[in-house]
């Protein structure tokens, strides 16, 4: 019973900050109810015995995406005026493209094809049970090919973002040179010049 309650709050305040997303004109308040968002989709996988989801989805998104988002859009200086025109304009559209895709999770993710009596949980659900574990035998035993191109993939993706960085401004680019800064002699870092005091030409006699 307690644990329905807390489902049913969670998904509650889901719903909410998933709505305010969308809604609030304020890109910044729609980034933190984004937050909010995840906290309690990570709190509903909680419930599920999903603990390696629930952590990746704190920890890669809240920690790393969410605040990578928070830092652009301050950075951008987004016009706000800008993004007010034209909200009401839209409305009737927004509204019947949530209310189709509304209809479509419910068609695809209803009790008829996700119910308990047709996943049923593990028999060896215990105390000593890990999901993590049970993720990674699945994802390097079963998966283990999709998985190694996934991470080609990346790493291509990497070297193909960094290389697009440095296009065009390779030879204008100034970097340290550590090769040299290590034979460089400590006393000749600083150098102490003596020079004789002067006076400014109008005070020479």
């Amino acid at each position: 019973m307690v644990e329905q309650l807390v489902f049913y709050a969670l998904s509650g305040i889901l719903v909410f900050a998933g709505s305010m997303v969308v809604t609030v004109r304020n890109p910044i308040h729609a980034a933190l109810f984004l937050v909010l968002a995840f906290f309690t989709t990570a709190g509903i996988w909680l419930l599920l015995d999903a603990e390696f989801l629930a952590m990746t989805l704190v920890l890669v998104y809240v920690g790393a995406v969410m605040v990578l988002f928070l830092f652009i859009i301050m950075m951008l200086d987004i016009n706000l005026v800008v993004l007010r025109e034209g909200f009401s304009r839209y409305l009737p559209v927004g509204i019947l493209i949530a209310v189709l895709l509304g209809l479509e999770i419910v068609m695809v993710l209803g009790p008829s094809q996700f119910g308990l009596d047709i996943v049923p949980a593990p028999a060896h659900h215990g105390p000593a049970y890990s999901n993590i574990e049970e993720l990674g035998g699945v994802l390097y035993t079963v998966y283990v090919y999709p998985f190694e191109i996934a991470a080609v993939i990346l790493l291509v993706a990497i070297v193909a973002a960094i290389a697009l960085s440095l296009s065009g401004r390779v030879k204008k680019r100034r970097g340290q040179r550590p090769e040299e800064q290590v034979v460089v002699n400590p006393r000749e870092r600083v150098r102490l010049v003596k020079m004789a005091a002067e006076r400014p030409d109008s005070e020479t006699p």
